[in-house]
């Protein structure tokens, strides 16, 4: 799976089968997963028509319960709790099965 975050997650995190890309650094494919959290939800709405493959997958990260009020107006398809990050795996192995195949 090709990943592209628009925040600061830890790549060491993510198991090493994905190719995990940072939009800010420049993406040289898009992405079948895009991690965003609430300050980069702007410019994973502007910008996730280029960096992202037509069929994909957004997870978010949420530090409280008005990050999620805030992204459920966006289509997010799953979150995680930034204080849960080390489980990130999970989550992308659940988007990958239910979303991706």
């Amino acid at each position: 799976m090709n990943i592209v975050t628009f925040c600061n997650v830890d790549e060491s995190l993510i198991d090493s089968r994905h190719s995990v890309e940072h939009f800010d650094s420049g993406i040289t494919k898009k992405a079948d997963i895009a991690i965003l959290d609430i300050n980069s939800i702007f410019d994973f709405e502007e910008n996730k028509h280029d960096a992202c493959n037509e069929k994909f997958v957004s997870i978010a990260v949420i530090d409280d319960d008005s990050d999620y009020d805030a992204f459920k107006n966006f289509g997010i398809d799953a979150w995680i709790k930034g204080e849960d990050i080390q489980d990130i795996n999970g989550i992308i192995n659940l988007v990958e099965k239910r979303f991706l195949s």
